[in-house]
């Protein structure tokens, strides 16, 4: 993606892969998803083939002999069934999955991991499953369009665990419309109950082209409640510290350990391969994404050409954003700056407003930093390195 006329194929050690299919398209969703009762495995591992072979002849990128992570998103991957990840392996090349310290990750839903599914799962090496619960209220799953139960999270935790896959995270979604009468509180309780070592926490979207959109606009739904957003990302962020979890991320916590080591690689700006509809890949400067379309995605895989639908080249400009972004939205945070200059008189404002704390030459945002995170970064970039 980045190397020039000549130059020697870049390297990469992390791969995702898009897994689009799904039962019921959620009514905040606005992933590339393909609606279906049960996922097309032949199609998705010949589609996936085609595209790896088209990025092997491009020979702009190669996949490393040995892989450090691998993550199968969605859409739903546990509706292609306990035999998909063995043959998605055999895609990818089964040597280069044979690390003893590879992170593969695999998403599901609660209602789809199946006994025979995680544990087709575990034998293939997959070794995390993140877990689409969203809420554990029965009022709640509904409005969503959820098909699992408030006892799914629970059992699909007990099934994932039975198969030997001890490395689970758990989705929650806060800032559902207030009518819905969900508590918050109890959804949290019962999480912590869980006991998962990683939770990623999501503030409701309202995205213009779902069926929350148009709710939204035609007035038969409100906007997400600022107030609320508010309130309930904070009482997550104590809940979850107190019980023991690290904030390491704006919308992840972990036991120590337990982080993401697949999206921790994103954060730090490291190249990787996406692969599927819709599919994100970058090698710096360049970024690029696929069709989001599953069947032009296919069409264009099956016809021998590139499923890529645009690529970015980031200049140092952007490059310079981004990495402030990215460098402020984990507890890694930025090296402080200079004394004397703009950015620290800014950082200094921002730590006595309590956005912001410093210590051993870096600093971070604080919890209620987070919550004004793309402003921030705005106001830091602006601010200048000088």
């Amino acid at each position: 993606m980045s190397a020039g006329p000549g130059a020697a194929p870049r390297r990469v050690r992390s791969v995702y892969v898009h897994a689009p299919f799904c039962a019921r398209r959620c009514v905040y969703c606005d992933f590339a998803v393909a609606v279906r009762k049960t996922g097309d495995l032949p199609a998705w591992i010949e589609a996936l083939t085609g595209e790896l072979a088209h990025v092997d002849r491009e020979g702009l990128v190669r996949l490393a002999d040995r892989l450090e992570t691998v993550y199968v998103g969605g859409g739903t991957p546990s509706l292609l069934g306990p035999s998909a990840m063995f043959e998605l392996a055999d895609v990818l090349g089964s040597d280069r999955l044979a690390d003893p310290s590879l992170e593969w990750t695999a998403e599901a839903n609660p209602e789809s991991l199946t006994a025979e599914v995680a544990e087709g799962w575990r034998s293939a090496g997959v070794n995390r499953v993140s877990l689409g619960a969203q809420s554990f209220d029965p009022a709640a799953l509904r409005w969503m369009g959820r098909l699992h139960g408030s006892e799914g999270p629970q059992s699909a935790v007990q099934v994932a665990r039975a198969a030997g896959i001890d490395n689970l995270s758990v989705d929650l979604i806060f800032g559902l419309p207030a009518h819905i009468g969900r508590s918050w509180a109890d959804d949290l309780r019962r999480l912590v109950g869980l006991g998962v070592p990683h939770v990623s926490l999501y503030g409701l979207t309202v995205e213009a082209g779902t069926a929350l959109g148009r709710a939204v606009r035609e007035g038969r739904e409100t906007p997400v409640d600022e107030d609320q957003y508010r309130d309930e990302f904070l009482m997550a962020a104590d809940v979850l510290t107190r019980a023991g979890y690290v904030h390491y991320e704006v919308s992840n916590f972990a036991r120590p350990g337990f982080e993401s080591r697949h999206n921790s690689m994103y954060w730090r700006g490291r190249p990787y391969l996406g692969l599927g509809n819709g599919a994100h890949s970058f090698a710096s400067p360049v970024r690029r994404w696929n069709l989001r379309s599953w069947e032009e995605y296919r069409a264009a895989v099956a016809a021998d050409s590139s499923p890529e639908s645009e690529r970015e080249t980031l200049d140092e400009t952007a490059r310079a954003l981004e990495a402030i972004w990215l460098g402020l939205r984990t507890n890694r945070g930025l090296e402080e700056p200079a004394t004397g200059t703009a950015r620290a008189d800014l950082l200094s404002t921002w730590i006595e407003g309590g956005l912001a704390c410093a210590s051993d030459g870096r600093f971070t945002l604080t919890t209620e930093g987070w919550l004004l995170l793309d402003r921030l970064v705005i106001d830091y970039d602006e601010a200048g390195p000088g």
